[in-house]
């Protein structure tokens, strides 16, 4: 008799790494700039890195991101950072003077580390996720909340007006893809 094969039953609110894979792809991006960030490296960040049809480069701190974004987009080429939000937080002062003030199209995928899921980011009780959204707003910075797989197909628009705009928009991961 054989054992049957345990089924992996998926949340139906789960976020989906594939999904987040594709919708990138589907915006364009020929580089991925990264730094670590626990909050997306298994679902996301691990497949990207070993995606031959994208140009990964690992760098050591986000705000170097920032200028690495700015000198790709000046040779017509699209760049994703991928970080978490304490290194966003970091990197604030870059983001304001090349994103915001050169108006540029730094598009950021930001992972909220150790968010809980069950209240809004604005109601987080670490003091570091309540702030996110509240700076981008006050930056004008365009932001999105994904954290459902419906929410994924607001990846794509976003980049793309980021770039036909030419101005900068974080898409704030708010749960570990699968």
């Amino acid at each position: 008799m054989q054992a049957e094969a345990a089924t992996v039953k998926t949340p139906p609110d789960a976020l989906s790494g594939s999904g987040i894979i594709a919708a990138i792809k589907a915006s364009r991006i020929d580089f991925l700039l990264t730094v670590p960030d626990i909050t997306t490296s298994e679902g996301l960040l691990r497949p990207l890195a070993r995606d031959p049809s994208l140009h990964h480069v690992r760098v050591c701190k986000e705000d170097e991101c920032i200028g690495i974004a700015m000198g790709l987009a000046m040779t017509d080429k699209r760049a994703l950072i991928l970080m978490q939000h304490t290194g966003l937080l970091d990197s604030l002062n870059a983001v304001r003077g090349v994103a915001v003030e050169y108006r540029q199209p730094i598009c950021m995928m930001v992972g909220l580390l150790q968010r809980d899921v069950e209240r809004p980011p604005r109601d987080s009780v670490r003091y570091s996720i309540r702030i996110v959204q509240p700076i981008l707003d006050a930056m004008g910075i365009e932001h999105h909340l994904i954290e459902r797989e419906a929410e994924v197909a607001m990846i794509e628009p976003a980049i793309d007006r980021a770039y036909e705009e030419s101005r900068p928009v974080v898409l704030l991961i708010g749960r570990s893809p699968s």
